[in-house]
């Protein structure tokens, strides 16, 4: 029997915005399991925003329950919130976030410098990420100097080096050619071969269907 990782009850989030209330999302079920690879999509305003900050811990919702790993998240602080996004979740976002004075693998140990990881270790763990997803011979190139294939590639290293469970990858080919998005979407079916559980927010058909399970949204709710 596959253990849920994620576990998504009731969920409403509501937002005011000009006297009126903006209901984003209105009451979602949904259970992820561990090492499974899903899509969210659905039409714009549909949610899936919304839906991927509260699984990846950036917010919470207006009621309901959302639990990662079995820890219940609404009951926890800030501090403790952004300590499990750090140890548990890492992000890959459409416009890939990169700092551009930044090196690759400067970029790449980021995350590792706020966990508090020493200079040597974290330029070794950098290096064995980027080679992971291809990249050995690109270590010392900036944002500008990289295709944006490599540059999702960097982020996609960067989003490992805290060996998340889970990985949240928002439109992660939407600024990318297909080649090169097909590219990024073999090394995430990859990782989830290999443990990781990938949750992609994508409107694109042949991105979702990649997938082994796809989450439709509209107006807030799953259809």
């Amino acid at each position: 029997m596959k253990t849920p990782i994620i576990k998504v009850l009731q969920v409403k989030k509501h937002f005011p915005l000009d006297g009126i209330t903006i209901k984003a999302l209105n009451g979602i079920d949904l259970k992820i399991d561990k090492a499974e690879m899903i899509s969210i999509t659905g039409p714009s305003g549909s949610g899936k925003s919304t839906l991927m900050n509260l699984i990846g811990c950036l917010d919470k919702p207006t009621s309901g329950a959302i639990y990662i790993n079995g820890q219940l998240t609404e009951k926890m602080d800030a501090d403790q919130l952004a300590n499990l996004r750090n140890k548990q979740i890492g992000f890959v976002f459409q416009n890939f976030n990169l700092l551009p004075r930044l090196t690759a693998w400067q970029n790449v140990e980021l995350p590792l410098i706020y966990a508090g990881i020493t200079k040597s270790k974290r330029r070794q763990i950098a290096k064995q990420k980027l080679t992971a997803v291809g990249l050995a011979d690109r270590l010392e190139h900036h944002p500008n100097q990289l295709s944006g294939g490599q540059q999702q590639r960097v982020a996609i290293a960067r989003a490992l080096v805290n060996n998340p469970k889970i990985i949240i990858a928002d439109e992660p080919t939407g600024n990318l050619d297909s080649k090169s998005g097909q590219e990024i979407m073999n090394i995430l079916k990859k990782l989830g071969r290999q443990g990781h559980t990938i949750i992609l927010v994508t409107h694109e058909d042949y991105i979702a269907k990649q997938s082994e399970r796809i989450i439709k949204l509209k107006d807030g709710v799953v259809v």
